[in-house]
C-alpha cells in the first residue's frame, strides 16, 4: 500500500505521552469539555515523570474532569487561558501560590495561536489596552488609538481532539468540538491526536479534512464516549 513508507503513528497513550518532558509547555485543546483529550489527560494523571507542566487552553476543565485532573495530582505549575472560574480547584490552588495563571483574552488567545501556527512573531490589538492585561506590553499608536503587542503562542507539544483520523493522521472534527484544536495542530513541534475513530487511508473524505497528516506526529484512540450529553470512559476494561 501506498501509505506503508509512513511510520506507523497509532500508539497507546502511554506511548505517546512519553514525548512529554518535566516542565513542557502544552496547548491543550477544549472549550468547558468539549474537544478535550480526556484519554491523554488522564494518562498525564497517572504518571510522575513529567510535572511542572504549563498548560495553555482556554480553561482547566471542571473538578475531577478533564485538565482539572491534573490539579490535585501536583502535574500544573501554570496555566495560561481566558476562563478558570469553572474550575473551583483551580481558584483554589491560585490562592494558595500552588498555581501561576497567565489570563488573556479569549479571542487574543485564539489569534496568538494561529499567529504562533502561521510563523507570525506577534500582533497588535486593541483589547486590554489600559487595563493590568496590558502592564509590561510594548504599545503603539495607530490612528491615533493605542494597541498592545501581543506576541504568537508555540508550544512544544500539542495535546489535541478530533472526531475521526485515518493512519495517516488526516483529522476530521465534529461540531463546537473543533474549537481551538485545528489551530493548536499547527502551532506545536509535536501533536498528539486523540480520536474517537481511526480509518484506514482512503476512508475520509477528502473535502471533510481539516488537520492534514504533516501536522499530526501520533494519534491515540479515545477511552471515552458521549453518553446522555456526558462524556464517560467507555467499558472496554482499562
Amino acid at each position: 500500500m501506498v501509505y506503508s513508507v509512513y511510520k506507523d503513528k497509532v500508539k497507546s497513550p502511554e506511548e505517546a505521552i512519553g514525548e512529554i518532558q518535566d516542565g513542557d509547555t502544552l496547548l491543550v485543546g477544549g472549550f468547558g469539555l468539549c474537544g478535550t483529550p480526556f484519554t491523554l489527560i488522564d494518562t498525564i494523571a497517572r504518571q510522575t515523570e513529567a510535572r511542572n507542566l504549563t498548560v495553555i487552553s482556554n480553561n482547566l476543565g471542571e473538578a475531577g474532569k478533564g485538565l482539572g485532573k491534573l490539579l490535585p495530582t501536583g502535574h500544573l505549575k501554570k496555566a495560561v487561558g481566558s476562563y478558570f472560574t469553572s474550575n473551583r480547584d483551580a481558584v483554589k490552588a491560585w490562592k494558595k501560590g500552588e498555581l501561576e495563571i497567565e489570563l488573556i483574552p479569549q479571542g487574543t488567545l485564539a489569534e496568538a495561536i494561529r499567529a504562533g501556527g502561521a510563523g507570525i512573531a506577534g500582533f497588535y490589538i486593541k483589547t486590554a489596552v489600559g487595563t493590568e492585561l496590558a502592564i509590561g506590553k510594548e504599545e503603539k499608536i495607530f490612528n491615533n488609538e493605542r494597541y498592545i503587542l501581543i506576541e504568537g503562542i508555540r508550544a512544544k507539544v500539542a495535546l489535541i481532539k478530533a472526531w475521526k483520523a485515518d493512519r495517516l493522521g488526516n483529522l476530521i472534527y465534529t461540531k463546537s468540538a473543533r474549537n481551538f484544536n485545528p489551530m493548536m495542530a499547527t502551532a506545536a513541534d509535536i501533536v498528539i491526536a486523540e480520536v474517537d475513530e481511526i480509518v484506514e487511508v482512503g476512508e475520509l473524505d477528502p473535502e471533510k479534512i481539516v488537520t492534514p497528516h504533516n501536522y499530526v506526529d501520533l494519534i491515540v484512540e479515545s477511552r471515552y464516549e458521549k453518553s446522555g450529553g456526558v462524556y464517560i470512559e467507555k467499558s472496554t476494561g482499562y
